[in-house]
């Protein structure tokens, strides 16, 4: 297993935009590299987005995305009111909400698989792609029923201690979702272990992404 860099230096400002379809979906792709970013670059804003958020979701993403980016680096979060399963019926005005994102030309996007079983997860990786041709774009996974975890190609490994705070966080903030049979800590522990032991990491424990496209 190879390891390379992230191009920064630790006092780089680092932009980096946070795509999710639903209230929750970046803290469970990505939380875990949120908080090691957010650890190692004292400059890093995180342009947070949620495409479906009302009510109690909503309160729920504001809260979720302080304590992953920190309140000092996040800006936003950017809360949509698109209707959970429905996106792709409304393409024109998804994509509307991309056209104006690209004011904020990040140095890493994180959003979803294109290949995720979810049709609102597909159209955002799709449009994600869309807008940004020129850009470090980074897939995340989401643990379903549908079974359509693949073989993602780059991880990043996570230390014991930051494992528990983004489980934590999940548990602690997204009460809404609790009721439901795959929200778990185990959950969440074991993809956090399976990732981690297929690149080796140090800690037994990564975050997996899917990158189509890399310069080295």
């Amino acid at each position: 297993m190879h390891s390379l860099r992230m191009p920064w230096d630790v006092a780089s400002r680092v932009s980096i935009l946070c795509l999710g379809a639903h209230s929750d979906d970046i803290e469970i792709g990505c939380g875990g590299a949120i908080l090691r970013l957010a650890q190692r670059y004292a400059n890093c804003e995180f342009h947070w987005v949620v495409f479906s958020a009302t009510g109690v979701r909503a309160e729920e993403a504001q809260r979720a995305a302080t304590l992953f980016a920190g309140a000092g680096a996040l800006k936003g979060p950017l809360l949509k009111d698109f209707q959970d399963g429905c996106m792709p019926f409304a393409g024109a005005a998804v994509k509307s909400v991309f056209e104006e994102l690209k004011a904020i030309s990040p140095d890493l996007i994180f959003t979803h698989n294109r290949n995720d079983a979810h049709q609102d997860h597909r159209l955002l990786a799709e449009l994600t792609w869309n807008t940004f041709r020129d850009h470090l774009i980074l897939e995340y996974e989401i643990p379903k029923y549908d079974g359509d975890l693949g073989r993602p190609g780059v991880f990043v490994p996570l230390d014991s201690e930051l494992c528990e705070r983004k489980v934590q966080y999940l548990m602690e903030t997204f009460q809404s979702q609790r009721s439901k049979r795959w929200f778990q800590a185990d959950t969440f522990f074991s993809l956090l272990r399976l990732r981690g032991m297929e690149c080796n990491a140090p800690s037994g424990y990564a975050e997996a992404f899917y990158c189509s496209k890399l310069m080295l």
